[in-house]
């Protein structure tokens, strides 16, 4: 159902902290032009955590809105309130999102039983495609494959976004859930591997600066080229693990500033790079011929 790359979409702010609509449609444009295959919004990297609930409701509408119907739009509907996960997912549904993307519950640190019923109680009351997103390194929180695979039986949960960073996890997941069950990478430096063992693609953070090279990869793959998806993903790889040199989404932001698509401006607790990564980065930027 959700192949390729899909970008995990920075929000971008005006200089007074607000919205910038304005941004937000240029970005998905050249999302779009650059071939793309789907747009995230409100995740991890569109800040999630600071936007108000008008907010991250507004975020949606606009990207729905404006892909109209050109990708896929997953949009961003996690919690750590069950209530309010459900919600946004009923949210996602109402202005046709295509599908949504549900975090595990962070700071609370639900059990496996917890999580199970979590999810199967958002997934029982929304009828729409469902990618659960497995974060330990943020949320404290891993769902096992074995409580997984329980949910992967449900038709509406037919996803998993996989950032635990054990490889191992990805072939775990493939094996464990049925044919139908789509597995993306999480982590843009494991894209290529999760492929190989069963993948479907990647939510991006690197698609944000590189959409045509993420898309390109995941193409020449799936068109069985892997001479030309391995040099894309070796072409790439420092500037993807620069991108989390400092926390995300701090540093893509700094480099779409870099590029002149973004003023950079982000909302605290996040704040600017310090003068060494920003050097670091500035150079794998210029390697990579996106100045």
């Amino acid at each position: 159902m959700f192949e390729g790359s899909f970008v995990a979409i920075v929000t971008p702010f005006n200089d007074d902290g607000s919205l910038d609509d304005d941004k937000l449609k240029e970005l998905i444009e050249f999302q779009i032009e650059n071939g793309t295959h789907g747009i995230v919004p409100c995740g991890t990297t569109g800040e999630s955590p600071t936007l108000t609930h008008d907010e991250h409701d507004h975020v949606v509408e606009l990207t729905v809105e404006t892909v109209d119907g050109r990708v896929q739009v997953i949009a961003g509907a996690g919690s750590n309130s069950t209530a309010e996960a459900l919600r946004l997912t009923q949210h996602a549904k109402a202005v046709g999102a295509d599908g949504a993307l549900v975090i595990t519950p962070y700071y609370n640190k639900p059990t496996q039983n917890g999580l199970y019923a979590h999810f199967m109680h958002i997934a029982d009351q929304v009828d729409i495609p469902v990618v659960v997103y497995n974060v330990p390194g943020r949320t404290g929180t891993d769902l096992q494959t074995t409580t997984l695979a329980k949910l992967a039986t449900h038709q509406n949960i037919i996803g998993l976004k996989e950032a635990t960073g054990q490889l191992s996890r990805a072939s775990e997941a493939v094996n464990a859930c049925d044919d139908e069950f789509t597995v993306l990478s999480g982590d843009d430096v494991n894209t290529l591997p999760i492929m190989a063992v069963g993948g479907k693609g990647v939510i991006s953070v690197l698609a944000n600066v590189a959409p045509k090279e993420v898309a390109d990869m995941c193409n020449t793959f799936k068109a069985g080229d892997l001479q030309t998806a391995q040099q894309i993903h070796h072409q790439t790889m420092q500037l993807a693990l620069d991108l989390f040199i400092d926390t995300s989404p701090i540093p893509v932001k700094t480099v779409l500033q870099m590029m002149g698509k973004l003023n950079g401006r982000m909302r605290l607790p996040l704040a600017p790079m310090s003068d060494d990564t920003l050097e670091v980065l500035r150079q794998t930027v210029n390697n990579m011929g996106l100045l």
